[in-house]
């Protein structure tokens, strides 16, 4: 099992605005071998953003990898993206291999 985890530091009263950009947004991932799940998880609050993280299991390592360089990808990228001052930065990457 591979879990891939971007994280976003999202401005302060935007929060609504970001979540229904991925409520709405069409992933395609269900139709990518190698997908396992989805969720997208609300964290911690600090005085400047609100943390969140996009986080998909996947099969392996190489089944994301080659969703990353997959047509789905694109299309699920290029379009349906909250306003640019949602965002303070851009997403971290972070990404696991299950050891047990």
């Amino acid at each position: 099992m591979f879990i891939a985890m971007n994280r976003f530091r999202i401005a302060h009263g935007a929060e609504k605005t970001f979540e229904e950009v991925w409520r709405t947004r069409d992933s395609y991932l269900s139709e990518v071998s190698g997908f396992k799940e989805f969720h997208l998880l609300k964290g911690p609050q600090t005085d400047e953003y609100v943390l969140y993280a996009s986080h998909s299991v996947w099969e392996s390592e190489a089944a994301f990898r080659a969703w990353t360089k997959s047509d789905h990808f694109r299309r699920a990228h290029a379009k349906n993206r909250a306003p640019a001052d949602t965002y303070l930065g851009g997403p971290k990457l972070e990404t696991f291999e299950a050891v047990l």
